[in-house]
């Protein structure tokens, strides 16, 4: 199957920079998605993945303090990307 385009991009200006955005198409998509026995494992092992890591979160004694530090840790990295080299300490 093959499929074009599945949106396009709009131009818009942002706190006085230009970016642009992706807006998708509305779904159902057309032609219809078609559901191949390879898409159904996908699909299968997908959907497990979500249940084992919905069930981890049971076992979190504070899930919104583990996504606060993932989020911190998160921001650590991009700042090492674009090379600015911040740490923990340094955020606020």
């Amino acid at each position: 199957m093959k499929r074009g385009l599945t949106g396009p991009y709009q131009t818009t200006v942002t706190g006085g920079e230009t970016v642009r955005a992706f807006l998708p198409d509305p779904l159902p998509p057309q032609p219809p998605l078609e559901m191949t026995d390879q898409r159904q494992r996908l699909l299968e092992r997908a959907t497990l993945a979500l249940g084992r890591l919905d069930s981890v979160t049971l076992l979190l004694p504070d899930p919104d303090l583990f996504l606060y530090a993932y989020v911190r840790r998160e921001a650590v990295l991009s700042s090492q990307i674009e090379g600015t080299q911040s740490t923990l300490d340094q955020l606020e």
